[in-house]
C-alpha cells in the first residue's frame, strides 16, 4: 500500500534502482550514434556518479548532488548543437530503460513528466 509521503525514489526501489537505471541508461545513450558524440572526452564514471546523485535528489532521496544546474551543465552541449531531436532521443532511452527495468507505469509516467519538464533548461531556452 502506497502512502502519500512515499517518494518516487522509494517507489522504484531506492538507491539500487537509481544505480541500475543510470548504468542501463548510459549504455543505451553511448550506443546511439546520434547523441553519443556529446559525451566524447567525458569521464563517464564521474558522469554516472553525478547523474546518480542528481536523480536521487530529484526523486526524493538524499540530497548529495553538488553539480551544476541543468542550464549551466548543458550550455556547452547546446553550443555544440544540442537540440530537441537530441533531447527526444535521450528521453526515448530513458523510457526504454524504465521499461527494461520493469518500473511500474505510474512511476515511469512521473519520471518521464519530470524529464520532459527539464527540456527548456537543458536546451538553454
Amino acid at each position: 500500500m502506497s502512502t502519500t509521503t512515499e517518494t518516487i525514489f522509494d517507489r522504484i526501489g531506492g538507491q539500487a534502482a537509481i544505480e541500475a537505471a543510470v548504468d542501463v541508461f548510459y549504455r543505451k545513450v553511448l550506443a546511439d550514434p546520434t547523441i553519443s558524440h556529446f559525451f566524447d572526452g567525458t569521464d563517464m564514471e564521474e558522469q554516472r556518479a553525478k547523474q546518480k546523485a542528481f536523480l536521487t535528489m530529484v526523486f526524493g532521496g538524499t540530497d548529495d548532488y553538488t553539480g551544476k544546474d541543468l542550464r549551466s551543465a548543458h550550455a556547452p552541449l547546446v553550443a555544440k548543437g544540442l537540440n530537441d531531436a537530441h533531447f527526444d532521443a535521450v528521453a526515448g532511452h530513458l523510457q526504454a530503460t524504465l521499461d527494461e527495468l520493469g518500473v511500474d507505469a505510474e512511476s515511469a509516467g512521473v519520471i518521464m513528466e519530470t524529464a520532459a519538464g527539464t527540456r527548456d533548461e537543458v536546451l538553454n531556452r
